[in-house]
């Protein structure tokens, strides 16, 4: 029983110590221009212009028929948080990034 202890405290001690996380930073690899072309021009058309429009429109709505009793508030929230997530991708992933670098 003795020993069970011991290894319970020693992983509960291992479990404080941070780890490092290590990335590889080998770059892009040869020919893929075109991909990353397209992938730019994905997210530009995602989170141009346009889809603020849309997303001003589906708050605007969904804002709307949450005040006549016609949508359920957990999805209206729903809504209003998928907004915040895409609009604020960029930030969550170099908040993801930093933290997995160290730095």
């Amino acid at each position: 029983m003795r020993g069970i202890r011991t290894k319970t405290a020693a992983l509960i001690a291992s479990l404080g110590v941070p780890q490092v996380a290590f990335a590889a930073d080998i770059g892009d690899p040869q020919g893929s221009g075109v991909i990353l072309g397209a992938v730019n021009w994905l997210q530009g058309t995602l989170l141009g212009t346009v889809a603020t429009v849309v997303a001003v429109i589906a708050v605007a709505a969904v804002g709307f028929m949450m005040l006549t009793g016609r949508v359920n508030w957990r999805h209206g929230a729903v809504v209003i948080l998928g907004c915040f997530i895409v609009f604020g991708a960029a930030s969550i992933v170099a908040g993801i990034r930093a933290a997995a670098t160290g730095g």
